[in-house]
């Protein structure tokens, strides 16, 4: 194990206390919740590609959407250079560019967030149509 490897994990901790201290769990309940869904969808190609989806969608309950929106943070970009980061780390080849969209909604299984994925060739944050449950 290198230094910098070590170095880069103490960081992502320390980021992750971070957004736990001022957000409470949710953000990095959902950072994980990202990554499972990444690396359950990965498609091993050969023993150098693996292929993962690149548009993730994440759907948050009322009040988590709202606490985490309240300093007018950009959640969705936050999350997609959380989940590019993890891609990095693992080696993970992307379906197409990288967006996670977030949007909010009265009710969702966990009654905190969902978290789905799919592969779009040409995808961005703005090419998800926002529907408000």
């Amino acid at each position: 194990m290198s230094t910098l490897t070590g170095w880069e994990r103490a960081l992502e901790r320390a980021e992750g206390a971070l957004w736990g201290r001022f957000f409470r769990r949710e953000p990095v309940d959902v950072v994980a919740a990202l990554r499972r869904e990444c690396d359950s969808s990965a498609v091993v190609c050969s023993s150098s590609r693996v292929v993962v989806p690149n548009a993730y969608d994440v759907t948050l309950a009322e009040h988590v959407h709202d606490e985490l929106t309240r300093s007018g943070s950009h959640v969705g970009q936050a999350l997609t250079d959380k989940l590019a980061q993890h891609g990095e780390h693992q080696g993970y080849e992307w379906a197409g560019p990288l967006a996670v969209h977030v949007t909010k909604a009265r009710e969702v299984p966990n009654g905190r967030y969902q978290v789905t994925s799919r592969a779009m060739p040409h995808v961005s944050a703005a090419g998800f149509q926002s529907d408000s449950r």
